[in-house]
């Protein structure tokens, strides 16, 4: 008589957890039964019976199981791959994923979950450009051209082209949006040059007078007036 009620009891059980759905922390196997989750850090070995509880097993180094559940395998562990951009921040433990981020002078192009799958180096500003603004973990890095009357040979900041007449120079070469013009110092009169021409305007003005001098006896004869006797 027992035997026969705890048949009937069993089979009782089995079809109330077939015909209904299961509570919040169960989990309907293959055969239809309302199971016991697993605890996180482990997912379902054997699945329950009507004589048995749910035989759990521990995640494996590399994977893990953040929630409890009705699993039968892990999840595998992210890889923060360097060749990605990215570096891991959080290591992967049984019961939580590994945490990616993005690596100094990159900024993510490929999000999942808000988290960064893949990322890029910031470009770099050509010679001629300038950095407006810089890269971040989120965005790239802005270039712009430097505008007429500037330079940058390294493509970080533009720079004004030296004004040569200011520092009292002569301009050789022209300036270009990668190189600043090029200035010379004046060249200055040595002592023997400025002697030299010194000694041209004293001989040139020697000679203006030994001129006039000469001019002035001829002129004289010509205007004197005969004397009586």
């Amino acid at each position: 008589m027992r035997a026969t009620l705890f048949i009937y009891a069993s089979a009782f059980y089995h079809f109330l957890s077939v015909g209904s759905a299961c509570g919040p922390s169960e989990y309907k196997s293959a055969y239809g039964e309302c199971c016991p989750v697993c605890n996180i850090g482990s997912v379902v070995y054997r699945d329950c019976s009507e004589f048995m509880s749910t035989t759990c097993k521990p995640c494996t180094p590399g994977t893990f199981m953040s929630k409890p559940n009705g699993l039968h395998q892990c999840f595998t562990c992210k890889h923060c791959a360097e060749s990605q951009g990215l570096y891991v921040q959080s290591a992967c433990t049984t019961i939580s994923d590994a945490i990616c981020d993005v690596l100094d002078g990159y900024h993510c192009i490929d999000y999942a979950n808000s988290q960064c799958r893949h990322a890029e180096k910031h470009s770099v500003c050509r010679p001629g450009q300038e950095t407006k603004t810089p890269g971040t973990k989120s965005s790239d890095t802005v270039c712009v051209d430097c505008p007429l009357g500037f330079y940058s040979p390294s493509g970080l900041n533009c720079t004004k082209w030296k004004d040569c007449a200011a520092r009292n120079e002569k301009q050789t070469e022209n300036g270009s949006p990668v190189k600043d013009v090029t200035c010379k110092q004046k060249p200055k009169e040595r002592l023997g040059d400025l002697f030299g021409s010194f000694k041209k305007i004293y001989r040139s003005l020697f000679s203006e007078v030994q001129k006039a001098i000469n001019e002035t006896f001829m002129q004289e004869p010509q205007q004197r007036t005969p004397s009586k006797r």
